[in-house]
């Protein structure tokens, strides 16, 4: 049977889902760079599959994983695109390559070049330090967006509107850091003024999977959801694709499952950015909406199979995942209430704590998910019905530096998410 890799860390898919998703189409090996989440996660992933410890240094990875004679190489982690990239160009298999690793990890050369292909003017600037910080500012203008050269999951994200205040910011933040136009989205009423087109490209031929919804941000540029269909309508999902099908292209992708964020403005959509690999928790998601699981849909193209079409199934429901998002200070989850009430609920699929109790929450405006609730609904409209029945029935208790308070969903949806600033019950 073909040997699939997968370089793992902490990223879009969970191992079970990775498992799940490859075992179909040969044996599966995890190659595990050093890092504290493959340490606690590698007694898992050895009930799963092979694992291999590989060093840091590419070199030194590349002689490890040639003793594997693999037949595909691939990755679900954001952090370990370029490994991925080094390793398939090395071995000859299909992948993005190591030129196109780092336009889709660093996000001012990828900015750059989606401005210089004219596939999108959004201004941006590189800043090495604070003495930078004049010279962005002169490029980009105010307000703008303040985020690490490469990063994740919203980290160190900021949304700068005074140039003192992002002078200061920018002391307190280490490495190297973008500074992009920021995008004022369109009134989307209750939905989120932003879309993910999921793609799949094999042979050097693209093909759109998908065009998935999103709710609205929490400050600063913190997620809470996705669900498909979107709203929109397919006039624009087709435009939405053709955008993202000229960033794949002017990103030199030609092989490789890619998550491409969008921005929907007043006057035209623009892209956010490209991630080379599967979006966040969306495998579970397009399962249960189309019956098409993403992990495979990569596997088989590192595998090198010409993986084409795939229309939406014919059906009028509406499929969903929302996370409760942690507060944005540090606190223990001292207990969790009201999932079983949750579980109950009509157009209820599942619900999982994604943080359990006893466990922290850290002080940052990165994206913190709680839990994940899934589900499906006849339309748009039902499924914010069964989200609200969904947050009043879910609370938390947090224990702080100054003391416990139990928290509704709802209100960490709704009024913020500051403990010191919420009300109890």
């Amino acid at each position: 049977m073909p040997n699939l890799v997968v370089v793992y860390d902490e990223g879009s898919a969970s191992p079970m889902e990775i498992r799940t998703g490859l075992a179909r189409l040969g044996d599966v090996t995890f190659v595990l760079p050093p890092s504290a989440h493959n340490d606690r996660l590698a007694p898992l992933l050895r009930e799963l599959g092979d694992v291999v410890p590989v060093p840091d240094a590419e070199p030194a990875a590349i002689d490890e994983v040639a003793r594997l004679k693999p037949d595909a190489v691939l990755t679900f982690s954001e952090r370990r695109v370029r490994l991925t990239a080094a390793l398939t160009e090395r071995f000859g298999l299909p992948g993005h390559r190591k030129t196109t690793a780092v336009l889709l990890t660093d996000k001012s050369l990828q900015r750059e070049r989606l401005r210089g292909t004219g596939v999108d003017p959004i201004r941006s600037a590189t800043l090495t330090g604070p003495e930078d910080w004049p010279r962005g500012v002169r490029d980009v203008g105010l307000p703008a967006v303040l985020k690490p050269l490469i990063g994740e999951g919203s980290r160190s994200t900021y949304l700068i509107e005074d140039e003192a205040d992002g002078l200061r910011t920018m002391r307190e933040l280490p490495g190297p850091m973008v500074l992009e136009q920021y995008l004022r989205g369109r009134d989307s009423g209750p939905f989120g003024d932003y879309v993910s087109v999921e793609s799949v490209t094999s042979h050097g031929r693209v093909s759109h999977v998908a065009v998935t919804g999103k709710y609205p941000l929490l400050p600063p540029f913190r997620e809470t959801g996705a669900f498909w269909p979107s709203s929109l309508s397919s006039a624009e999902c087709a435009a939405l694709c053709e955008l993202a099908g000229k960033a794949l292209e002017a990103l030199g992708i030609d092989s490789g499952v890619t998550h491409t964020e969008i921005k929907l403005t007043g006057d035209g959509p623009h892209i956010i950015e490209v991630n080379g690999r599967v979006g966040g928790h969306l495998t579970e998601l397009y399962l249960r909406a189309m019956g098409l699981d993403l992990v495979e849909l990569a596997g088989r193209t590192a595998l090198g199979e010409d993986v084409g079409r795939h229309p939406a199934p014919a059906t009028n429901d509406v499929f969903f995942q929302y996370f409760n998002p942690a507060p944005r200070q540090a606190a223990k989850l001292a207990a969790a209430h009201g999932a079983a009430e949750v579980r109950r609920l009509p157009g209820i699929a599942a619900y999982r704590r994604l943080i359990q109790p006893g466990e922290m929450v850290t002080d940052t405006v990165m994206t913190q998910r709680l839990d994940i609730i899934s589900g499906s609904a006849p339309d748009h409209q039902i499924m914010f019905k069964i989200l609200d029945d969904a947050c009043t029935a879910l609370s938390f208790t947090f224990e702080t530096a100054s003391g416990t308070a139990r928290i509704r969903a709802s209100e960490l949806r709704d009024h913020g998410d500051d403990i010191r600033t919420t009300s109890g019950h």
